[in-house]
């Protein structure tokens, strides 16, 4: 199975994260690989620490990447986020493997969507894969299960208010 949660609203890792809590619950082997994210400081990195089957791994810096001017580190770490996650799919050690940002990634030149491509036609059916992301590409639809698409309507940013800890991060 392939899910795929995108959109421009918020609740994309939040959703997978849903999903890794309750497949932890019945005591699946869940990883999330994190690209464009390396701050330790985000909630759900504490809460993993928690759970003895649920694993989080990041591949970005604590800064945020420039779409139009990506660093080389932020290039290099999203490579090695994928070869990780291509590596770790192979070894069929998780029953949930979940890439977030990865459609972030790909929408930035950070990773290619031929290798992303390529990646999903090697996922064994046994292995739930999430990927989530604002800008998913429509080709990796053909490839997903279930897509859901979440929509913003309204947001405390639009009102001047901040990211939350323990809500947007």
């Amino acid at each position: 199975m392939i899910h795929i949660y995108t959109g421009n609203g918020k609740g994309k890792t939040t959703a997978a994260l849903g999903q890794a809590f309750r497949a932890c619950g019945h005591n699946w082997r869940v990883i999330m690989i994190q690209f464009m994210k390396g701050d330790p400081s985000y909630g759900e990195i504490k809460s993993a620490e928690k759970l003895k089957n649920f694993e989080i791994y990041q591949f970005g810096t604590k800064n945020f990447v420039n779409k139009n001017n990506p660093s080389k580190e932020d290039i290099e770490r999203a490579k090695e986020g994928l070869e990780f996650a291509r590596k770790i799919i192979e070894t069929g050690k998780y029953d949930m493997v979940i890439l977030d940002e990865i459609n972030v990634a790909v929408d930035f030149g950070l990773i290619a969507l031929e290798d992303v491509l390529d990646l999903l036609k090697k996922v064994p059916e046994e292995t739930v894969l999430i990927l989530t992301g604002r800008y998913a590409d429509e080709k990796i639809f053909e490839y997903a299960d279930l897509v859901s698409k979440i929509e913003e309507i309204k947001h405390p940013y639009q009102k001047g208010i901040s990211a939350i800890e323990g809500i947007e991060f």
